[in-house]
């Protein structure tokens, strides 16, 4: 075989591997990444371990909002199944009893330990009308 065309198929196969194990990488980054949204009926019907991180999301429901210094305990409902939730930290203004929430965290004995709280406002959202006064 040619010295050039030798040096050519190396430089290729020396890419080829370049790019395979980059690909594989990326792909391996983007599932270990990866926390599947649940609904609490779901979460019921499913057997998740207790080592899945996996994000849970309803409603906040009406008077199951408990306080205790920094830590906060609710019940998330989809109005067919609820799932009592534990957060200790400090959850967004918008989280209100009757809102919609997301959390993220882990499920052990059917509660949910949470790590993050997103409030989530409702669709029909509007900014208020804001007045703009030109007076130069």
């Amino acid at each position: 075989m040619n010295q050039i065309r030798k040096k050519r198929l190396y430089n290729i196969l020396l890419v080829s591997l370049f790019s395979v194990s980059g690909i594989s990488l990326i792909l391996y980054s983007l599932n270990s990444n990866l926390d599947y949204f649940f609904t609490p009926t779901e979460l019921k019907e499913q057997n998740i371990s207790s080592d899945k991180r996996i994000k849970i999301g309803g409603m906040v429901l009406e008077g199951s909002v408990f306080r205790n210094d920094s830590n906060i305990s609710f019940t998330v409902t989809d109005y067919e199944s609820f799932v009592k939730v534990e957060f200790k930290g400090i959850v967004p203004d918008l989280f209100q009893e009757g809102s919609g929430v997301v959390a993220l965290g882990y499920l052990n004995d059917e509660v949910f330990y949470a790590e993050e709280v997103l409030a989530k406002h409702d669709e029909n959202y509007m900014p208020p009308n804001i007045e703009i006064n030109n007076d130069s």
